[in-house]
């Protein structure tokens, strides 16, 4: 045999050796996500495959109501994450607090309106907040608006999202002028360069506490709910602008 021969020989064991040495996944966990989670939840799951590579994690992303009320007709999901703790406390499951959310108001980088004054400004032709019906950060974003008594000068004015990555999106795409939304959302690295946001206070709507559920048991599960609570789940957390159970 050549020496050329013999290289293709090692090279083709050596690529078969490397592809067996990757195991192929060997447990799903399907999460139903707040809409919130969006991005802090894609890089824990992504995270949590580096050191759990056995185990597919799918996470589907939306309000948290209506998960809610997919979940009691069935749905086959094992994790739930709702960024209303009380519509996992409705499930007669053990809940856990991962974290609380945060409202901002969002505008486009080439918007004329300044995000502190936005939602007093008589040029704020629309204002996107997600559904109050069933999305927590809807409820959230009416109450704050209630609370700084503008609500009766925009509430003509207002588009509702389905959730609150929706209402992000309105914004975004031009539907709205501005919107109340996550600050986990304003500060994803997709979204930090496309816009301006001001925090709203958080004294002005009640507290966002988030909590999730598992659904279904199984070991994969419990991982990962342990993984979001770890140290690294919650410095993920952290970044994405949530407060941390008991800050």
């Amino acid at each position: 045999m050549t020496v050329s021969s013999k290289l293709v020989v090692l090279l083709a064991l050596t690529t078969t050796a490397c592809r067996v040495s990757v195991p192929a996944p060997t447990a799903k966990v399907t999460v139903a996500a707040a809409a919130d989670l969006k991005f802090a939840m894609d890089e824990i799951s992504r995270a949590f495959r580096e050191s759990h590579p056995e185990t597919d994690v799918q996470v589907a992303y939306g309000s948290s109501g209506n998960f809610f009320a997919q979940i009691q007709n069935g749905a086959p999901f094992d994790l739930f994450l709702s960024a209303d703790i009380e519509y996992a406390r409705k499930l007669d499951k053990p809940v856990f607090t991962y974290a609380s959310g945060r409202l901002a108001v969002w505008v486009p980088a080439n918007s004329r309106l300044d995000p502190k004054t936005a939602l007093r400004d008589p040029s704020l032709a629309r204002l996107a907040i997600a559904n109050p019906s069933h999305a927590p950060y809807g409820r959230a974003a009416e109450a704050a608006l209630r609370n700084m008594e503008v609500w009766d000068a925009v509430r003509s004015r207002v588009v509702l999202g389905e959730n609150v990555a929706q209402t992000m999106q309105f914004v975004q795409s031009g539907v709205a002028d501005a919107g109340i939304v996550a600050l986990s959302l304003a500060l994803a690295p997709p979204v930090r360069g496309q816009g301006r946001y001001w925090e709203i206070p958080v004294e002005d709507y009640p507290r966002l506490e988030q909590g999730g559920a598992i659904l279904h048991d199984s070991p994969a599960a419990r991982q990962l709910r342990d993984f979001l609570l770890s140290v690294a789940g919650r410095r993920i957390l952290k970044e994405y602008g949530f407060l941390l159970p008991g800050e």
